[in-house]
């Protein structure tokens, strides 16, 4: 997706560049919607929005530095948001570049076509639009805490969270399980009844107790 996103960009500002070159060189600044938007064409030295004329060299090596740190950086990429605005930024990126190795005045110094302007801004292009349109989503990827694999920071928190709770209470209830039971207190055999006499014939000391006079 990374180079999908970065080709495209990269082919809608060469292409659109060609036009402009083609067509408004020399010529008269076209107004849009009302003068909201200007179409004109413009060659820039320096870098993005005219910032920084007459360092055009510090400026292109500085652009195939960030290039080649977005290229080394996409190869762990796991996010589909991320590798969008990676993208952007890349193609922008390269667009510029392409200006500053092949255009005149020389290579490495090439100047930049600039054709877009709006109301109190500079004129720009559209690798300039992809350049910042991928940073403002590279400041809001990262303060919702999602990272290049395609985690977020606020779920790695919460599952070491998880992890030392689940610890604490093993801790808590080890030594509960491994205590041994009280024992139980002895308990004092409960009386037994009296077993009942023999029920066959009298017992001679019964017979011992009567009188003479009761035997008939």
């Amino acid at each position: 997706m990374l180079a999908a996103v970065a080709v495209l960009a990269l082919a809608a500002d060469i292409v659109t560049k060609m036009i402009v070159v083609a067509t408004l060189q020399g010529e008269e600044p076209i107004r849009l919607l009302g003068g909201l938007l200007t179409l004109r064409e413009t060659r820039n030295s320096g870098a993005a929005f005219s910032i920084g004329t007459g360092y055009t060299v510090v400026f292109t090596l500085i652009a195939s530095g960030v290039v080649v740190a977005i290229i080394w950086t996409g190869r762990n990429l796991r996010s589909l948001p991320w590798a969008i605005c990676l993208g952007l930024m890349l193609g922008g990126a390269l667009g510029n570049l392409v200006d500053r190795m092949f255009r005149a005045p020389a290579p490495l110094k090439g100047h930049v076509v600039d054709w877009i302007q709006v109301p109190n801004w500079p004129v720009f292009n559209l690798a300039d639009s992809a350049v910042v349109c991928g940073g403002v989503l590279a400041v809001l990827l990262a303060a919702r805490g999602l990272q290049l694999d395609g985690t977020r920071i606020a779920d790695d928190k919460d599952e070491a969270g998880d992890g030392g709770e689940g610890g604490g209470e093993s801790a808590k209830t080890a030594p509960e399980s491994s205590a041994e039971p009280e024992s139980a207190e002895p308990k004092s055999p409960e009386p037994k009844s009296p077993e009942p006499g023999p029920s066959g014939p009298e017992s001679s000391g019964e017979r011992d107790a009567r009188t003479p006079g009761d035997e008939s």
